[in-house]
């Protein structure tokens, strides 16, 4: 769609049916508010409450406290040999497509002999992930971040390698977002009982791990050439927003002359 442009692979378009009413750009706004409130903390330093060290008493508590504020059935249940196991809710937050392994079939040379062994070319397909896609995960306390992530990757079949992702805690306080990028030792479960169910106090999401520079040369060339169509698409899309900004504030001025 010209308006709201919507990317799809293209064997896919005849199955896609939207409703994008309403003039270019008249979304933009809503896009870029979370993202101006956003603010990266330093990425190495938990806050004071997540180091706390509980004892089996202070789990068992806790636990019992955080049972009773939950309005679902997601509770948190402790194992006898002192660990739990509870839910956590993941966001995914992806603005670069991800790959997804596709099978195809090849016929065997000779009509009505199957080959030895059935053989498949392995391909990759790339989408997108929709916007506020949500996972719950069920996992232990002692379960790593890493680990939620291999998961994560696993329940959409996505075969990007794991290090392209990172998960990533989200608060709000006094009106303003912060995020802090989880070490891949940490512990999401152990995190969601320190601080309770409140989503504002404590969240999930998973989006790309800017690491700085990139490797190029560790690319096939197919999947160079995908980088440059999407960044041209990017570029496309991020000029098309430049003009309709100020060809918005220049209807403004004039209105008001």
């Amino acid at each position: 769609s010209p308006d709201c442009s919507f990317t799809c692979h293209y064997r896919c378009r005849a199955l896609v049916r939207l409703d994008c009413s309403g003039p270019p750009g008249a979304g933009d706004e809503d896009d870029g508010t979370e993202q101006a409130l956003e603010k990266d903390t330093n990425v190495d330093e938990p806050s004071e409450w997540e180091k706390a060290e509980l004892d089996q008493a202070q789990v068992e508590q806790r636990i019992k406290e955080y049972n009773s504020q939950i309005n679902s059935n997601l509770f948190m249940s402790l194992n006898k040999d002192g660990s739990y196991t509870g839910f956590i809710k993941v966001q995914l937050k992806l603005v670069r497509p991800v790959s997804v392994p596709a099978t195809k079939r090849v016929p065997s040379l000779q009509a009505g002999r199957p080959g030895p062994r059935a053989q498949g070319v392995k391909r990759r397909t790339s989408f997108y992930l929709p916007k506020g896609t949500v996972k719950h995960l069920h996992i232990l306390s002692h379960t790593r971040a890493s680990e939620v992530i291999d998961a994560l990757l696993r329940k959409f079949t996505v075969v990007d390698n794991p290090r392209k992702f990172a998960l990533f805690e989200r608060s709000e306080k006094d009106e303003q977002v912060y995020l802090r990028k989880l070490a891949d030792e940490e512990q999401p479960l152990r995190l969601r009982l320190l601080a309770g169910p409140s989503e504002k106090v404590l969240s999930f999401v998973l989006k790309e791990n800017e690491t700085g520079e990139v490797n190029w040369d560790a690319f096939t060339l197919p999947e160079l050439h995908n980088f440059l169509r999407i960044l041209q698409r990017e570029e496309e899309e991020h000029v098309r927003r430049l003009r309709h900004r100020y060809a918005r504030c220049r209807q403004k001025m004039q209105e008001a002359l």
